[in-house]
C-alpha cells in the first residue's frame, strides 16, 4: 500500500508531464497549464487512487478519474477566484489576474470539460461514476451561491453553516474516495462508508480551519490572525457566537462587524469565548472527526489496508496549522 506522500508524488509527475490540453489556441490553453502547474497538495486526486488500492492494484480507471478530479477541482478555484475578487493563487497571480477576466472565465469552462474528457476513459462503473461525479458537480456549486448568499445575511443557522461547507468543500473529498473505489468494483456498502468518511472528515478539516484562522498561531498557520473575522466572513465561530450569545453581545459582535477598529479581532475573539463559540466549534470537530474515523473502520477490508488513509486523516485532523 502507498503512502499519500508517494501517490500524490506519482500523481504529480503523471499529470503535469501529460496535461491533456492541445498546443493552440495559446491563450485559452496556457492559462490552464499555469495553474495546474502551480501545484497544490494533491489530496483529492490522491483520495481517489488510495481508495482504489484498498481493493486492488491501482488501475487505468482511477488515474483517469483522479486526473478528471483535480482538473474539476482546479476549475472551480478559477472561477471562486473571479467571484471572491481574489488577485492570488498558491503564490501567484491569479487566472483573471495574469491573463485578464474574459480568459480567466474561457479556461475554468474548458478545464470544466476537459474533467469529463478524463471520465470518458474511464470502463468500469462509468454510468455511476458519471452520476456521482454530476451530482457532486452541481452540489458544488450550490455550495458556493450558499457561501455568497450568506455574506448578505445575518440569520445564518449552524445547520445551514454546516450544510454549506459540506456542498462547497467536503463532497468533492467524499466522491473522490468513493469513485476510487466504484472502479475497482467495489461493493456499495464499502463505497458508501469511504463517501462518509470523505464528507465527514472534510466537515472536519474546514471546522478545524475556522477555529485555526482564528485561534491559531501566526507563525506556525502562516497566515493572518483572523483574517475571516477582518473580512466579516460567515465561520462556524461567528454563526455560533451570534445563536447563543446574550443581547448586550449580540449587539456588540453586531457593532464590530460593521467596523474596522484595530481592536476588531482581539474584541471578537473575546466575544467568542464569552459565548463559548470556541468550544463548540472544537467540539464539533472532535465530532465529525470521530465519525470520519467510525466510517473507515466500518469498511470492511483488512485494517492494514486502510493505515495510509488512516494516517492521511489522522495527519490533517490533527493539524495546529
Amino acid at each position: 500500500m502507498y503512502s499519500f506522500a508517494t501517490l500524490s508524488a506519482q500523481f504529480e509527475e503523471r499529470f503535469i508531464s501529460a496535461l491533456p490540453f492541445p498546443a493552440a489556441p495559446v491563450t485559452l490553453y496556457d492559462p490552464c497549464r499555469y495553474l495546474l502547474a502551480l501545484g497544490g497538495k494533491r489530496i483529492r486526486p490522491a483520495l481517489c487512487l488510495m481508495a482504489n488500492e484498498l481493493f486492488m492494484e491501482i488501475s487505468d480507471d482511477a488515474w483517469y478519474a483522479a486526473e478528471a478530479i483535480e482538473i474539476f477541482h482546479n476549475f472551480t478555484l478559477v472561477h471562486d477566484d473571479i467571484m471572491d475578487k481574489a488577485p492570488t493563487r498558491r503564490g501567484q497571480p491569479a487566472i483573471h489576474e495574469r491573463y485578464g477576466l474574459a480568459t480567466g472565465i474561457l479556461s475554468g469552462d474548458v478545464m470544466c470539460i476537459y474533467a469529463y474528457e478524463r471520465l470518458a476513459y474511464i470502463k468500469n462503473a462509468l454510468p455511476q461514476v458519471l452520476q456521482l461525479f454530476n451530482r457532486t458537480a452541481i452540489e458544488v456549486c450550490e455550495g458556493q451561491q450558499l457561501d455568497m448568499d450568506f455574506e448578505q445575511r445575518n440569520d445564518v443557522t449552524l445547520e445551514e453553516y454546516i450544510h454549506m461547507i459540506t456542498l462547497k468543500t467536503s463532497v468533492l473529498l467524499a466522491c473522490s474516495l468513493k469513485i476510487g473505489a466504484l472502479v475497482s468494483g467495489g461493493s456499495g456498502d464499502n463505497a458508501h462508508k469511504l463517501y462518509s468518511f470523505g464528507r465527514d472528515m472534510g466537515i472536519a478539516f474546514q471546522l478545524q480551519d475556522d477555529f485555526l484562522d482564528a485561534f491559531g498561531q501566526p507563525g506556525l498557520t502562516g497566515k493572518q490572525s483572523g483574517g475571516d473575522i477582518l473580512a466579516n466572513k460567515k465561520t462556524y465561530l461567528l454563526v455560533s457566537a451570534l445563536k447563543y450569545a446574550n443581547d448586550a453581545q449580540r449587539r456588540a459582535i453586531t457593532q464590530l462587524l460593521s467596523t474596522d477598529a484595530p481592536t476588531k479581532v482581539a474584541d471578537i475573539l473575546a466575544l467568542y469565548r464569552a459565548t463559548g463559540a470556541d468550544e463548540r466549534c472544537r467540539q464539533a470537530t472532535a465530532d465529525y472527526t470521530r465519525h470520519a474515523f467510525d466510517c473507515l473502520e466500518e469498511v470492511a477490508i483488512p485494517s492494514k489496508r486502510k493505515q495510509p488513509l488512516l494516517e492521511l486523516a489522522t495527519m490533517l485532523l490533527g493539524r495546529n496549522k
